[in-house]
């Protein structure tokens, strides 16, 4: 009968989030990565920050091969894949690795999309006022931080799009703080000018900062009835990095004797 390695032996989960000046960022991303731990008791759960906070990528990943870890996932926290994750984070886990030669990392997808995402941002609106039963009149501007990659880009509409479909809103409109069109105060104008008479803002966005300030900036200039909080330490995040690692670690050569779920 095969043995199966202990819990404690299964490789490591390093969160890889952007990192802000702000330090309600850090706060957030430290709440949501103590609810994984909650999920997932046995697995170690570390953070690496690409910029601005401590630790580092490199850091973290320096540290994990000194207290003899072997193997780790590197889980994006992004919602969609732009450049970072298909660039920045890919090569600062290279120049690392390559000066730590007894540790593997297989680095996980991004987050989204993901239906758990939409019940997590419906938990958001619910929490700012949206009662039940205010869907078919309510207007929902799906507000993210933008990008200039247009995979990205169209990932959020495709999102909005499916969003109205399965859930009843009279209407869904992509916005973008930054680097694409239309910002979140001309996707409320626009619903208004269509007749919707309630507006919500959802911030598809995890942490707070200075991109969902100006969401948040947005929705109050235009007149949005609703702003919903950002996503956070959301249960159907936790839940959806969870289940992140554990596609990747199916994954990974020679999985086979390591469980790939608690």
């Amino acid at each position: 009968m095969r043995t199966l390695r202990p819990v404690a032996s299964r490789p490591a989960l390093l969160v890889v989030a952007h990192g802000s000046r702000d330090p309600r960022h850090a706060a957030t991303v430290a709440a949501l990565c103590a609810r994984l731990r909650g999920l997932r008791p046995g697995l170690r759960v570390e953070v690496g920050h690409l910029d601005f906070n401590a630790p580092s990528v490199p850091q973290a990943l320096t540290r994990l091969h000194a207290e003899g870890v072997r193997r780790a996932v590197a889980l994006p926290l992004l919602l969609t894949r732009a450049f970072h994750a298909k660039a920045d984070i890919p090569a600062v886990l290279g120049e690392t690795l390559a000066r730590l030669p007894r540790i593997s990392v297989r680095q996980a997808a991004v987050l989204g999309p993901d239906r758990l995402l939409t019940a997590a941002l419906e938990r958001r609106l619910r929490e700012a006022g949206l009662r039940p039963g205010d869907e078919r009149s309510t207007g929902v501007v799906l507000a993210s931080a933008g990008s200039s990659d247009p995979e990205a880009i169209a990932v959020i509409a495709d999102i909005a799009r499916e969003w109205r479909h399965i859930s009843g809103w009279c209407a869904v409109r992509p916005a973008f703080a930054s680097a694409s069109l239309p910002r979140t105060a001309d996707a409320v104008r626009l619903l208004r000018a269509q007749g919707v008479r309630r507006v919500a803002v959802a911030p598809y966005v995890v942490a707070p900062g200075f991109l969902p300030d100006r969401i948040a900036a947005g929705a109050r200039e235009a007149g949005a009835d609703l702003l919903a909080p950002v996503l956070g330490d959301a249960p159907e995040l936790a839940a959806l990095m969870a289940r992140r690692y554990d596609e990747a670690l199916a994954r990974w050569s020679g999985h086979e004797s390591v469980p790939v779920s608690a």
